[in-house]
Order: structure tokens, then C-alpha cells, then sequence
């Protein structure tokens, strides 16, 4: 693989990041050190799950657990961690798979390339539809060290798979650079969600690249709730006639923090068909910045390509940007990107508070609904609770300042009536639970 120089904020492509800012020198490439055990925290998320079709949990960049349902492994499906070929399109390398994905390999994924284990590779075989999740948890929990996680998923002819890759941590500072690969063979139905909840003092920076050969669909979402700096590039490559590529994400930032996504769609082939919705909040000081690129090459007539960016701001220090880009080589093509930074809308937050709701929990309630349309499209319902549950636990932060006395919570028991009444409900405990503390 060549070697890339390291990125600078002079590039475009990292415009607005932090990058300037990362510290190499603080981190030490995390070693295996021979202990099986599982992290509390990871074990937690497997154990809300409930029924899976396989796990395999890392710690620190070592995998401390793997299993596959018996019944799947009899199916000829396959999940392990070794063999840097396995789960590579066409007998290919995960290296020369990389290289095909074009502009999605940089520095970072050089870094991943030089000091990554064996890759966790999962294959279906052709024909296999796998109708339970298979879960990837990647855990730190160790101080100061720098992890390179490396995922394959390569989903032969016909078959399907869904995903849940899952990257949390402790409390610690560190150093995240983690691979992905999604392969759709032909008529192949690739479903993965990544959920970034790393704790606050990690920097992570991730490469994920994805592949649909003839009439397959790979549907790509994300969770990116936590970190310092997080950034995900992430590439869907549509190379076969009729293939379609499904983009998702959802993020909240709070306190300091930046969420960073960089997308590429890149049509290479005839009638294909590519849609993106990112939606975001951003509050307190955070920031988040979205640029994205719709490409249609010469030889890709009949594509449809969409891209849609919404971002909230919660807070006056908060920021947001959001740069939409389309490179077009075919006429015959329809094509279109939209974008949006604001703060929360007037007439919605009026329309609660003319009927007795408090500003900061008619905020609560707009901010829940506006996340809605991307909860709906998420691959792995599994997932779902969870994922609410770390929405609104930041909600509930959110609250917790501006609410905590007999008066508040009155205030909580107008919204109950005038509102949603599930969502006042938990407005309302989490404003007990914060005065209590």
C-alpha cells in the first residue's frame, strides 16, 4: 500500500477538522496482554441485545471473545480474526481491497495497515440470509494507548447480513483508527450501523469503504454520539448495474466536542442509485462539520443520487457546517443535495409553549422528533433502544440545567398533558433524578 503524507487542514478534504491538533506522541500502539476477560461495558451492550446470530468483543484492540451460532456456521457462515485474505472480493488482499476504494484510503488507514492485528472478517456465503444480528464491540479501556481495529464483511451472491459494530470505551484518553470493509456481491444485501459512543476523551478517525456489485445494496448508518474529535470517512463505491447504496447517520454533540463526517458516492455504473440523510444537533460549545461528494462517472447513465444534510443548533456557541458537492460526467442522470443549519425551529417550540410546555422541554421533545426519520431507517432495530437511551441521556443533561426545583417539575406535569406524554414522563424523572444527586 503507498504511504500518504500525513493530513494538514491546508488539504479540502480535511478542511475544519482537528487534525492539527492530534498529539501522535501520547499514544503507544495498544499490545495484547493476555487478558481474556471481558470489559464491563461491553458486556453490557451484548447483554441489551438479547438474541444474536454471533459476537466478537475486542479490548484494546485484542479480541477477548467470539462465537457464532451453531446453526450459521452449518449455513458456511464464517467469523474470525486472522487471514488477511478471507472476506476479500475475488481472492483479493483486504490490502488491494483498499487500494480499489480509491479516495477513502489516507494516512490514517496506513497507520491502520502497519500496526493492526488480524482483521475480524465475517463471510456469508452465497444464498445465506442471516436474520439476526452479528455484533463487533470494540472496547477501550486502557490509558493513553492507540487501537486499530480492521472489520470485513464480505456478503456473497444472493445473500444477506446484518451488522452491529459497536465502539465504546472507559473514561480514558486515546487513539482510535479503525478499518471498514462492506462487499456486496451480486444481488447481495449488506446492513450495517456503526455506533460511535466512545467516552469523552478519545480521538477517534475512522476509514470505511464500501463495494455493491451488480443489483446489490449495501445500507451504511451511524450512531456518533461520543468522543473528543470523531471523524468518519465514509465511501460507497456502486460498481455493478443496479446497485444501491443507503447512507445514514445521526449525531448529537455536546460540551466540547466535534463530529466530523466526510462522504463520497461514487457511481461507476449504469442505473444506480445512491440516498444520504445526515442529521444532527449540536449544542453547548460542540461542533460538527459535514462535506460530502456525489460522483457520477461517464459510463454510470441512469443514476439517481441524493444527498440531504440537516443539522440543529441547540446553543448560540454551538457550530455547524455543511458543504454538499456534486461532480457529474453523464447527462442522463438525477441528481440533488440539500442543506441546513439552524436552530431549533420557532413555530414548533411556539406551538409547545402557547400550550403550557417549557422552552427547554419543548426543545427536548423537537429535538427527540427530529431524529425520528434516521431511528426508522436503522439496519439493526436491535440497536435501536440503546441508542435512544444515549439521546436522551443527553437530553436529560440538557434539562437537568436549566430544571431542578417543586416549580420545574409542575412545569414537567403541564408539558405531560399538553405533550407527548411518554416523553414528559421521562423529561420529568430525569429532572427528579438530577435533583436527588
Amino acid at each position: 500500500m503507498a504511504a500518504h503524507d500525513r493530513p494538514t487542514t491546508d488539504e479540502e478534504v480535511w478542511r475544519y477538522s482537528r487534525v492539527d491538533e492530534l498529539d501522535l506522541e501520547r499514544f503507544t500502539p495498544a499490545m495484547p496482554d493476555g487478558t481474556p476477560a471481558i470489559p464491563a461495558g461491553a458486556q453490557a451492550v451484548l447483554d441489551a441485545l438479547h438474541a444474536v446470530a454471533g459476537a466478537v468483543i475486542l479490548r484494546n484492540g485484542s479480541v477477548v471473545h467470539q462465537h457464532l451460532d451453531p446453526r450459521w456456521v452449518e449455513a458456511g457462515v464464517t467469523l474470525e480474526s486472522g487471514g488477511g485474505t478471507a472476506g476479500a472480493p475475488n481472492g483479493t488482499s483486504v490490502e488491494q481491497a483498499l487500494q480499489a476504494s480509491g479516495d477513502g484510503v489516507d494516512w490514517f488507514a496506513d497507520l491502520n495497515a502497519a500496526w493492526a492485528p488480524d482483521p475480524v472478517v465475517l463471510s456469508i456465503p452465497r444464498g445465506v440470509d442471516v436474520d439476526e444480528p452479528i455484533v463487533v464491540i470494540d472496547w477501550i479501556d486502557a490509558a493513553d494507548v492507540a487501537v486499530f481495529p480492521h472489520l470485513v464483511v464480505h456478503v456473497g451472491e444472493q445473500a444477506g447480513v446484518q451488522v452491529l459494530d459497536w465502539h465504546g470505551s472507559d473514561d480514558v484518553v486515546a487513539l482510535a483508527c479503525p478499518v471498514v470493509e462492506l462487499v456486496a456481491d451480486a444481488g447481495a444485501r449488506v446492513r450495517y450501523l456503526n455506533v460511535q459512543d466512545r467516552g469523552p476523551g478519545v480521538w477517534q478517525i475512522t476509514s470505511q469503504v464500501s463495494r455493491a456489485e451488480r443489483d446489490a445494496t449495501v445500507t451504511a448508518t451511524q450512531a456518533a454520539l461520543g468522543g473528543d474529535y470523531a471523524r468518519t470517512r465514509a465511501d460507497c463505491r456502486l460498481v455493478g448495474r443496479g446497485a444501491s447504496g443507503e447512507l445514514s447517520a445521526l449525531y448529537f454533540g455536546e460540551r466540547e466536542q466535534m463530529l466530523d463526517f466526510r462522504t463520497f458516492q461514487d457511481h461507476a455504473a449504469p442505473d444506480t442509485t445512491s440516498n444520504l440523510l445526515f442529521k444532527g444537533a449540536v449544542g453547548d460549545h460542540s461542533k460538527s462539520v459535514y462535506t460530502g461528494l456525489i460522483k457520477v462517472r461517464k459510463d454510470a447513465r441512469g443514476t439517481n443520487a441524493f444527498q440531504t444534510n440537516r443539522n440543529v443548533k441547540l446553543s448560540d456557541h454551538a457550530w455547524a457546517e455543511s458543504v454538499p458537492n456534486l461532480e457529474i460526467e453523464n447527462n442522463d442522470v438525477r441528481c440533488s443535495h440539500a442543506s441546513t443549519v439552524g436552530p431549533v425551529d420557532e413555530e414548533q417550540r411556539f406551538y409547545l409553549e402557547s400550550r403550557g410546555v417549557p422552552t427547554a422541554v419543548a426543545e427536548r421533545l423537537i429535538v427527540g422528533g427530529f431524529f425520528a426519520e434516521v431511528l426508522e431507517r436503522l439496519p439493526v432495530l436491535a440497536a435501536i433502544p440503546l441508542i435512544v437511551s444515549r439521546i436522551n441521556d443527553r437530553l436529560d443533561r440538557r434539562l437537568a440545567i436549566e430544571f431542578g426545583s417543586d416549580a420545574a417539575r409542575a412545569a414537567i406535569a403541564t408539558a405531560e398533558r399538553a405533550a407527548h406524554v411518554a416523553e414528559a414522563q421521562a423529561a420529568a424523572a430525569a429532572i427528579e433524578r438530577a435533583a436527588a444527586n
